[in-house]
C-alpha cells in the first residue's frame, strides 16, 4: 500500500500539519476545514486506505486510533460535554483523501443528521 497522500506527506512532515499528538503508531493533527470549534484527524501512521479494507490483523492499530481520539478529548477536556468521532468510508461515504482517518468533533451541540 502506497503512503502517498497527503496525510502519508505529513506522516513524512514533507508538509505541515498543526500536530496535537503523536505516538510510535498515531498522529492527530487539526483539519485544515474545521467543521466544528475542534476538529482534530487521527490517523494510523501504517496506511489502511479505508475502513472497508481493514483486516483482523489492522484490529489493535484501530482501537489504538480510537483511543489515542478518546484520550486527547479527555485532555483537552472535551469529554464531559462530549465529542463525535466519524470514519468516512469511499465516496459516498464522504471519504476525500485515501488513509483511514477518524475525525474528533467537539466544542459545540452536535447534530444528528449532522448538517
Amino acid at each position: 500500500m502506497s503512503n502517498d497522500t497527503i496525510f502519508g506527506k505529513i506522516i513524512r512532515r514533507e508538509i505541515p500539519a498543526d500536530i496535537v499528538y503523536e505516538d510510535d503508531e498515531v498522529l492527530g493533527f487539526r483539519d485544515l476545514n474545521p467543521q466544528a470549534p475542534v476538529h482534530v484527524l487521527f490517523i494510523p501512521k501504517q496506511p489502511i486506505a479505508t475502513l472497508d479494507a481493514a483486516t483482523p490483523q489492522d484490529a489493535a492499530l484501530l482501537g489504538k486510533v480510537l483511543l489515542a481520539a478518546a484520550g486527547y478529548a479527555r485532555e483537552e477536556g472535551l469529554a464531559e460535554d462530549g465529542y463525535r468521532t466519524v470514519i468516512n468510508c469511499n465516496e459516498h461515504g464522504g471519504q476525500t483523501v485515501y488513509h483511514l482517518h477518524v475525525h474528533l468533533l467537539a466544542g459545540r451541540r452536535m447534530q444528528w443528521p449532522p448538517g
